[in-house]
Order: C-alpha cells, then sequence, then structure tokens
C-alpha cells in the first residue's frame, strides 16, 4: 500500500523576517524526495515542523491524517537530524537492540564496523558516527525518514554506499532528504523540490534549478 506525507500552510518568521510562507510538498513511499536551496533558506526549518518540534503555523498529512507531532509515532516518521543525537556512552549493541535491527547486515555492508559492536557510538569518528545513527533510522521500522544532510563528513566510498543503501530501502518508506552537496540528493531523487524565498518549487528537470537561482551547472 502507497503512503503519502504532505506539509503546506505553513507560515515561519524569526523578529519580523518570513522564512517560510508558501510551502507545499509531498513525499510518497517508494521515492526519494530531495529538497536543496541555499543556506539560510530554511530546509532544515522545515523539516522540524513536520517532525513536529519546531512549532508554527501548520499543516502536516500522512495520507490525509493530520499529523501536527509527528515526534510522537515513529512508526510513521523518523528523523535524522544535522547534529548527533545518540547518547554518546550508548553502545553499537545497545543502539541496535533498542531499534530492533540485526548487526550482521550491517557489519556485512561496512566491514569497518566488524570489530566494533561492543564500543560506545562516542568512540567512533565523525564519519563512523553518521553512518550508524543514518542506517539505524533508515533501516528501522516506520512509513517515512527524513534525512538532514546524511552525507556529512563520509567519506567518497561511504557515500556511495549510502546511496546504494537509500535506493534499495525506498522500496520500504518514504524518503526525504535535504544535503548542501545537492549532487548526491538530485543523483538518487526520484522528485525534487527547491526551496526559495519561503517558497518551494518542484522541479521537472535540473536545468530549472539554474533557473531558480540556487546553482549554476
Amino acid at each position: 500500500m502507497k503512503h503519502k506525507l504532505e506539509a503546506d500552510s505553513i507560515q515561519l518568521a524569526f523578529n519580523n523576517r518570513k522564512i517560510l510562507s508558501d510551502i507545499y510538498l509531498k513525499c510518497e513511499t517508494g521515492k526519494i524526495t530531495g529538497l536543496v536551496g541555499r543556506n539560510g533558506q530554511g530546509k532544515s526549518c522545515l523539516m522540524q515542523i513536520i517532525y513536529g518540534s519546531l512549532k508554527c503555523e501548520k499543516s502536516v498529512r500522512i495520507d490525509n491524517l493530520s499529523q501536527p507531532e509527528a515526534f510522537k509515532k515513529p512508526d510513521f516518521l523518523k528523523y535524522l537530524p544535522q547534529f548527533n543525537f545518540i547518547p554518546k556512552q550508548l553502545s553499537l549493541k545497545r543502539i541496535f537492540k533498542d531499534y530492533e535491527l540485526d548487526y550482521s547486515p550491517f557489519e556485512k555492508k561496512f566491514p569497518e564496523f566488524a570489530s566494533k559492536y561492543k564500543s560506545s557510538i562516542g568512540s567512533l569518528s565523525g564519519g563512523e558516527n553518521r553512518i550508524v545513527e543514518l542506517y539505524v533510522i533508515v533501516k528501522s521500522k516506520s512509513q517515512f525518514a527524513m534525512l538532514d544532510e546524511p552525507f556529512t563528513h563520509l567519506s567518497p566510498v561511504q557515500t556511495e554506499k549510502i546511496k546504494e543503501l537509500l535506493t534499495k530501502e525506498k522500496a520500504n518508506k518514504g524518503l526525504l532528504i535535504t544535503d548542501h552537496m545537492f549532487n548526491h540528493v538530485t543523483e538518487i531523487a526520484d522528485a525534487i523540490y527547491v526551496l526559495v524565498n519561503g517558497k518551494t518549487h518542484l522541479i521537472n528537470n535540473l536545468e530549472e534549478i539554474e533557473i531558480l537561482g540556487y546553482v549554476r551547472f
């Protein structure tokens, strides 16, 4: 069964400066939806609004049912923020147990973690930490997952493995991704929104990104 996450009617301002005011965004299961835009346009704020951790006027719906506090329903939506969110003292063994995931497939895909099952996540490098947090968010049960800067601190080899993982996992959920390394997003996305001056634009081809002033090819 296909599921649909939608967000609109969003009004967000800081110090009388409108950040978001003309938003419509749709993410569907079976697809990767990309969200790109210059720094400061409000991409992270939009994800936090959808998740429910940033309060403002909005309408967020999953399958046409209002979900103003989606963070309370992890079976519907999980969120990878820009910052590390798992307590540093937790071991990978504990983390995978909490997320009800088998460590073996993870270890097979990322053999550098073969000897780190009992290590704390705080002992890992920045890239390794990101991989663990991203993996458990993407692989654990939910209809949708939002990923904010998933490629941060990753090596080129790790980045390619993560793109493979996301492309495969979209069969099980809808993925909404934003990253300042927009080429990684546009390479794997099935639909792309550009956020400019508080408004989202669903583009039909990559040339429209240049027309909207985001980047020059």
